[in-house]
């Protein structure tokens, strides 16, 4: 029986800065993010890993898989995970907390968007998208969810109503692969498998999130785009958007009349990269996986601000 996140004290205070990485290999490996030292790995055998989120106060691991998400404690040496979340029943590509940690969300192939509690392991609400669930984000009013989908769907999900407030499809059949929300829920951004990212301004108001007003169709890519990120608030006054594709870039985008700013290259190789923005140089390379890294998590700002 797996035991659930508990209040009690952690038996090490957590590092400042978290980064972790998942791999085609089975493992997750935690980094010190300076040194670019492995100082621990996890065996995840089961299946591979789809998406890593960190909670907002730094104490637990969430590992998104087919068909389960299981919870790491952040400062524990132990390989199992404190508690499994398994209603899914189809690879689950999307995983997120609350701001302040209450409640966990999710996004699968199976069409469906949940919310979990976190302590109990249980469901607690379900969305049916109609089509296999890519991305979920949460606005930063922790009061609306908003998915895309393989056919194209984007949905937002009004969790005081518990129902589909917003349904807009920006090109029919291609499938929405990444959604972002800039931290102050001003814009949102979806990538599709096109390489075209659609951006839309939010209209303040009591529903803010129904009403999306179309602010610019960038072409970032010639193929897919497996990843879109808006820059956090401490980026401020400089606002990016960070594109990731299968054309082995990472392109930086002015948000301000979305000018390139950098190109980052990138591969599908067993290693994870961090770059200053300054030059586009690697700075820091982690090595230690045996196949190819699928996906990271990073959380460098106070408990409650993770990037």
């Amino acid at each position: 029986m797996m035991s659930q996140p508990s209040p009690s004290p952690s038996p090490s205070p957590s590092p400042s800065v978290i980064l972790a990485t998942a791999s085609y290999d089975h493992t997750i490996r935690f980094w010190d993010a300076k040194s670019g030292r492995c100082y621990r790995t996890i065996q995840y055998p089961d299946s591979q890993v789809n998406r890593l989120e960190i909670t907002p106060d730094k104490q637990f691991l969430a590992a998104a898989g087919n068909p389960h998400i299981r919870l790491f404690d952040v400062n524990s040496n132990s390989p199992q995970p404190v508690i499994s979340y398994d209603s899914h029943t189809s690879n689950v590509m999307a995983v997120g907390f609350q701001c302040d940690g209450n409640w966990m969300y999710s996004g699968s192939e199976d069409g469906t968007v949940r919310i979990w509690d976190l302590r109990s392991g249980t469901c607690q609400r379900e969305y049916e998208s109609r089509a296999a669930v890519n991305t979920v984000v949460l606005h930063p009013n922790q009061k609306e969810l908003i998915s895309g989908d393989q056919n194209g769907n984007i949905r937002v999900w009004d969790l005081a109503a518990n129902s589909c407030s917003c349904e807009l499809v920006p090109e029919v059949d291609t499938a929405v692969r990444s959604l972002t929300v800039m931290w102050d829920g001003s814009m949102v951004v979806a990538a599709n498998n096109r390489g075209t990212c659609y951006v839309w301004r939010l209209k303040k108001g009591t529903q803010t999130m129904t009403y999306f007003e179309p602010l610019h169709k960038l072409q970032a890519h010639d193929t897919y785009i497996l990843k879109c990120l808006l820059s956090p608030e401490y980026c401020d006054p400089q606002r990016y958007l960070a594109t990731a594709s299968a054309d082995h870039t990472v392109k930086i985008w002015n948000v301000d009349g979305f000018k390139l700013e950098r190109t980052l290259i990138a591969s599908s190789d067993t290693t994870a990269r961090l770059w200053t923005m300054n030059t586009g140089e690697a700075i820091r390379v982690y090595q230690g996986h045996h196949k190819g890294t699928v996906c990271c998590a990073l959380h460098d700002g106070t408990d409650n601000t993770a990037s």
